[in-house]
């Protein structure tokens, strides 16, 4: 699914160069649960977005699903993370005046799908995290963890090939932290492929493999 060759990510302030990633070497399987660890700074969230095609590595190579990805032009690699790409960040990243129903349905009405059809779908995500309830609240009428629940649903809604979070409990009380854990391994015995940045140790353990991250280089990688 994702096999990343001695990437490496440099990030340049002024004069001072700080280098994150000192050259990765990974290969996430179809169907893999991974989880990303490592103390803060080590390069989790770095190596997370480089793969997910959200930021450009200085050096290496990216293939996704045999693509050199890497090598794509902007709007190719845009209309590649719409298709075939789920996000999941720990600010949800919701669009504040829209209910949980049309923050779900705007990818697909960006991508010119039928308002009835797009809602249709968004509907049926927002039921499979528990949400079918809740459809016309806007965020802020939302708990955290409910919040969370919708991104999930959006970034599930078009079935993707990969889905990536970024942190996915870092602002959640452990009650809502284990549903979204819960909803992640239900989707991982689904067959949905999942790579997930975490510092929470019990949650990294629910993952199938744990890649561990120091000082921008790999240092273990643990089987569950």
């Amino acid at each position: 699914m994702i096999e990343v060759k001695n990437l490496k990510r440099s990030f340049q302030d002024g004069e001072v160069v700080t280098t994150v990633l000192k050259g990765i070497d990974l290969r996430v399987e179809t169907g893999e649960f991974i989880a990303i660890m490592g103390r803060s700074g080590a390069g989790k969230s770095t190596l997370m977005y480089q793969m997910s095609l959200l930021d450009e590595p200085n050096s290496g190579e990216i293939h996704i699903d045999d693509n050199d990805v890497h090598n794509w032009s902007l709007e190719e690699k845009t209309k590649f993370r719409l298709e075939k790409l789920g996000y999941v960040f720990q600010d949800y990243a919701l669009i504040p005046d829209l209910t949980a129903l049309e923050n779900v349905a705007v990818p697909f009405l960006m991508r010119g799908m039928k308002k009835k059809n797009a809602y249709q779908v968004a509907t049926e995500a927002l039921a499979r995290v528990g949400l079918g309830e809740h459809l016309n609240q806007l965020p802020s009428q939302l708990s955290g963890g409910e919040q969370q629940r919708a991104s999930i649903a959006r970034a599930i809604a078009h079935r993707p090939n990969i889905l990536f979070a970024d942190e996915p409990t870092a602002n959640l009380d452990n009650e809502s932290s284990r549903m979204i854990m819960d909803i992640f391994v239900k989707l991982h015995n689904e067959g949905q492929t999942i790579i997930m940045v975490t510092h929470e140790e019990p949650y990294g353990k629910l993952a199938q493999k744990i890649i561990r991250l120091d000082d921008g280089k790999i240092i273990k990688i643990e089987k569950n």
